[in-house]
């Protein structure tokens, strides 16, 4: 008896499933990028208040409340909550611009990687909805 060799199979998946597979990495690295820079984010904004260049008695430092308030949806990845931190995210980017330009020092300085990180913060909420929206249209 003479059987034909067996080829091995190969597991390649469907090409939705690839670009599903690869849409599901920018979900998790947008997330993580949106983590990480929100979590700057509040670490500057509470440093900045209270140790390097506090303005007044630190009361300031409640400014990054909002932010602390999101932390746990963007950690959980809820769509709601890049929306609208992506519009909230703003009012620390215009603080950060009006610091960078009428402070002097660090303060200057920190008003500069406020506009930085809240510039990092949108994009990756922005990359975020962007890339769930699509998951969900496919």
């Amino acid at each position: 008896m003479n059987q034909a060799p067996i080829e091995p199979t190969t597991h390649a998946q469907p090409p939705a499933q690839d670009g599903l597979r690869s849409a599901d990495a920018g979900v998790r690295n947008s997330q993580q990028l949106a983590a990480l820079s929100l979590g700057a984010l509040i670490s500057l904004g509470l440093a900045w208040e209270l140790w390097l260049a506090p303005t007044g008695s630190g009361t300031l430092a409640v400014k990054v409340v909002p932010l602390a308030l999101a932390l746990p949806g963007v950690l959980r990845a809820r769509l709601y909550t890049f929306r609208w931190l992506s519009l909230l995210v703003w009012l620390y980017f215009a603080e950060g611009v009006v610091r960078a330009h009428t402070d002097r020092g660090l303060s200057c300085a920190l008003g500069f990687a406020e506009l930085a990180l809240s510039l990092t913060l949108f994009i990756a909420c922005a990359w975020h909805i962007r890339r769930r929206l699509r998951l969900a249209k496919a």
